[in-house]
């Protein structure tokens, strides 16, 4: 084509046209950017002559992520993660590297080949599981936080690894690439000594200089965003200089670290989102341009076999670390369906691998391709995660201790033996906890059933009725006696929990009065066709509740007013 702003156009149209493809599919948006490369690239569509532009776009778009990764990313959040999520996370890593180790010796590579693609098996997307976990609501339940947790744990690991790989300089010739005959001209002493006084004055800074200078700067949102740029760039520079050695990839993070301790990371945050976005577009574009698929036949089998070690060695793996902590099968279950796919770290890794000579181009390749596969199915297994854990939970003891200790099935001191036409409300977080002071004002017995464990902490020193757990679980409804209830309120909008519990009601009790909620009329119909007595819609009941206070007293707002405060 020969101009690049023909060029971009044609990458950002065919990458928003395959978006929107693999939105309405619910897979994530990276596969399509990759697939815009393969199409530009290896299949040959179009032939660009700005290759070195757009590689320096991507280039952006790498320190970019980082950037933002360490302005979102605090060593102190290390300390937040809990016990069970860094044991688990560091059991994970340790235990698919080398497992993952010998399986690609059996597959031939070489022990540096060996040693990439072990590593690059290990992480899985905090970007997209964070968002699946959103969209089910289930992101501060107890596999939400627990996953969310190792998913930590793995960022920082793989941080740890790129700052090692900027220590890296390869001294053999181009042609001994991925052949595990690689010489290394590395200081690793020097290395860590000058990874050590960086570290330690970005620390200074951001406790110290950074947090003041961004307080005056941040008067101007302009200024902020320019500053923000011109010291992340800035800074990359500095660190992949020759005197230092470093990557610009590491420089990228280390700036974003400095400012996360400012008052105005969110902001910054926010403002250099959509730069990312548009420039780690590129990356997995140029990703997928560079990829050859001359040797698919070879790499076939190796990816396939990689694929499935990820899909389900690496659930099992993390089942069986919380089984023998004492967690239940479900929530194990669930939180190991988080770790089936590989991460963006992963591709970037490689990448590096491949650009300072330690790995072949077929190899970029065949990561590519898992991760292409594991990105899919995955996240087809994390959205049905409750429909796929009922149909396997007959097989999955196997990962539960027979008495488990830390997410045994929790209920208040109060005896629930002898329950009888009572309400059973699910989820008593924001319009439950406004249903639940209503009911115990009304005198109701009421038996709450959620699965976050502050709720439960709280609600079970108010001596109420309270069991830890997902509604969806037969040993929760046999809890909280489904069969004996006069009337079912689900306040989660979980369409999939909500129609397994108007099924079970359906068959169990069917003179129970349900009411579950649903956030938009679509779910509302089905629900309504599968039994609902009545579907709440928070912006119908808004609105109603609004109308409502206008057409009464308006001296009444300050009196609400007070009350919502309170809540909030």
């Amino acid at each position: 084509m020969g101009n690049i702003f023909t060029e971009i156009t044609v990458i950002i149209c065919l990458a928003a046209f395959f978006a929107v493809i693999f939105r309405t599919l619910k897979q994530p948006i990276i596969l399509a950017y990759i697939l815009t490369g393969i199409i530009i690239g290896p299949f040959g569509f179009f032939n660009f002559a700005n290759k070195d532009v757009l590689q320096l776009m991507a280039q952006f778009g790498i320190t970019l992520l980082l950037f933002m990764v360490g302005l979102e990313l605090k060593f102190s959040d290390l300390k937040s993660v809990g016990r069970v999520s860094l044991i688990t996370g560091i059991g994970q890593i340790v235990f698919t590297s080398l497992i993952g180790y010998f399986i690609c010796l059996a597959l031939g590579f070489s022990s540096i080949t060996s040693l990439y693609v072990s590593i690059a098996l290990t992480f899985s997307s905090t970007i997209i599981i964070v968002k699946l976990l959103s969209d089910k609501r289930d992101l501060h339940s107890l596999y939400g936080r627990i996953s969310v947790g190792f998913l930590l744990v793995q960022d920082f690991f793989a941080i740890l690894l790129l700052i090692l790989l900027s220590g890296f300089n390869p001294t053999a010739a181009s042609g001994q690439a991925g052949s595990g005959q690689v010489l290394f001209s590395v200081d690793f002493l020097s290395t860590l000594a000058k990874a050590a006084i960086l570290f330690g004055g970005i620390i200074y800074l951001s406790r110290t200089l950074l947090p003041k200078v961004v307080d005056i700067i941040a008067h101007s949102q302009e200024a902020l965003l320019l500053f923000s740029l011109a010291w992340a760039f800035g800074l990359a520079s500095l660190v992949s200089s020759e005197a230092i050695g470093f990557s610009i990839e590491i420089g990228g993070f280390l700036a974003g670290l400095s400012l996360a301790n400012s008052t105005e990371n969110f902001q910054i945050a926010s403002k250099v989102r959509s730069l990312r976005d548009f420039f780690i577009t590129i990356f997995f574009v140029i990703l997928g341009m560079n990829l050859t698929f001359n040797n698919i036949g070879v790499i076939l089998l190796p990816s396939l076999i990689l694929s499935v070690f990820v899909l389900i060695g690496n659930p099992i793996i993390v089942m069986v670390i919380m089984g023998i902590m004492g967690y239940r099968k479900r929530t194990s279950f669930l939180a190991g369906l988080t770790v089936a796919q590989i991460s963006e770290f992963s591709l970037i890794i490689i990448f590096l691998g491949n650009k300072i000579g330690h790995l072949s181009t077929e190899i970029v390749t065949l990561i590519t391709v898992v991760g292409i596969i594991t990105f899919t199915f995955s996240t087809y297994m994390i959205v049905f995660g409750n429909k796929l854990y009922l149909f396997l939970a007959p097989f999955l003891s196997l990962f539960e201790r027979k008495h488990t200790k830390k997410d045994e099935i929790v209920q208040s001191e109060k005896n629930m033996e002898n329950l009888k036409g009572h309400v059973v409300l699910v989820g008593a977080d924001q319009m439950g906890q406004s249903i639940l002071e209503t009911l115990e004002e009304l005198n109701r017995e009421v038996v709450v059933v959620d699965f976050d464990p502050g709720i439960v902490k709280r609600l079970k020193e108010k001596n109420i009725h309270i069991i830890f757990g997902d509604i969806s679980d037969l040993d929760i409804q046999e809890k909280a006696q489904l069969d004996k209830a006069q009337l079912v309120i689900s306040t989660i909008p979980d369409i999939e929990d909500n129609l397994l519990l108007l099924k079970e009601l359906n068959h169990e009790n069917k003179r129970t009065k349900i009411l579950v909620m649903a956030l938009d009329s679509h779910d509302a119909r089905v629900l309504y066709k599968e039994g609902a007595d009545y579907v709440v819609l928070p912006h119908l009941a808004g609105g109603r509740q609004i109308a409502k206070l206008l057409g009464s007293n308006l001296d009444n707002i300050p009196a609400l007013k007070a009350k919502d405060l309170a809540y909030l």
